[in-house]
């Protein structure tokens, strides 16, 4: 789909190309109020920095780029599984993309709300590209020092999106070219869905329910979660913006909801340079979203925003991850 501006009534904001265009200007829309609040209580209190993070052994990293970390990923897949395989092998079940894995969709469900009141509805079916996920490294998570909580959980999900995204690359690759009409989207915009799926991980969203091995694992990595993120609010709660903090996000049902979101928000820009690290130089964002302060245009590079004098170059391009989830689902089987 050739690249366009906004388009029709609704408002100069809302893009009407097609529901994947007004989905992701919902996104941005909702990401620019999020962004200002947490902004405005959070301040930098919850960005984190790989080179602080003490799970990879050492107190520096070889850079604080997550595309530059192969042997630190290396050791870390060594001692605990891969985060796109089973038993640390990195091996998959099941090829990604597969038209063989249309069977799994009648066990691959989201969450369904109105069962656990009684209903009859068995859930809707995840798509294609979310019946394998890399983020099995995250359900492992054992060092979560205080202190360090949130540059090691950065560490944690950048590794889950970096082999996510090299994933994503080889067999939607592969996908296009066995079938003639191919996946429907572009391979920046299947990094996006993907990286929205890991931010609503992250922030206790995902619908994504999946077998009874898949729900076990599911409630270890929530766990785990909850546990990092009550160790990062141990931390941002004991400095001089305590007070205004501790009224943000205090939880005493221990999930820390506001917490995460607002953590998600802080760090996005680093995880969005992981889950691309392997896109194409020419790879670019179906949208028009880069922003130089004057005009509007395509992130043309690996999918993200050219390092160019005036323009953001740690802009993430993509508001799937501000959009929730069953309508980015909805939109995605349509194109599947």
């Amino acid at each position: 789909m050739a690249p366009g501006g906004r388009q029709g009534d609704g408002g100069e904001d809302i893009d009407k190309q097609s529901l994947k265009h007004v989905l992701d200007s919902i996104g941005k829309i909702v990401h620019e109020q999020v962004k200002k609040e947490a902004e405005q209580r959070s301040r930098s209190d919850l960005k984190g920095s790989l080179s602080f993070a003490s799970i990879f052994g050492e107190e520096t990293v070889s850079s604080p780029n997550p595309c530059n970390l192969e042997s630190e990923y290396a050791k870390l897949i060594m001692a605990r599984d891969h985060p796109c395989g089973k038993d640390g092998t990195g091996k998959e079940d099941v090829k990604r993309f597969s038209k063989e894995r249309v069977a799994e969709y009648d066990e691959k469900k989201i969450r369904d709300t109105n069962k656990s009141k009684g209903g009859n509805n068995e859930g809707q079916c995840a798509p294609y590209r979310r019946l394998s996920l890399c983020n099995k490294n995250l359900k492992n998570i054992n060092n979560i020092d205080s202190d360090k909580a949130r540059h090691n959980l950065l560490a944690e999900v950048c590794m889950a999106a970096k082999y996510e995204g090299e994933s994503i690359k080889t067999h939607l690759e592969k996908y296009d070219a066995e079938y003639p009409s191919g996946s429907g989207h572009t391979t920046c915009t299947a990094l996006a869905r993907s990286f929205a799926d890991i931010g609503d991980i992250v922030r206790g969203k995902d619908l994504y329910s999946g077998n009874s091995k898949e729900k076990k694992q599911r409630e270890k990595l929530e766990e785990n979660l909850k546990t990092i993120f009550g160790n990062i609010y141990k931390d941002v709660t004991s400095g001089n913006n305590k007070d205004t903090l501790q009224t943000r996000y205090n939880d005493e049902s221990g999930n820390y909801y506001q917490l995460r979101e607002d953590w998600w928000t802080a760090n996005r820009e680093t995880v969005w340079k992981a889950i691309t690290c392997k896109a194409d130089a020419s790879s670019a964002y179906f949208r028009a979203t880069r922003s130089d302060g004057n005009s509007q245009s395509q992130a043309r590079n690996q999918c993200r925003c050219p390092k160019s004098s005036g323009a953001n170059a740690d802009q993430v391009p993509t508001y799937f991850d501000y959009v929730p989830q069953y309508l980015r689902w909805f939109e995605e089987w349509a194109e599947d």
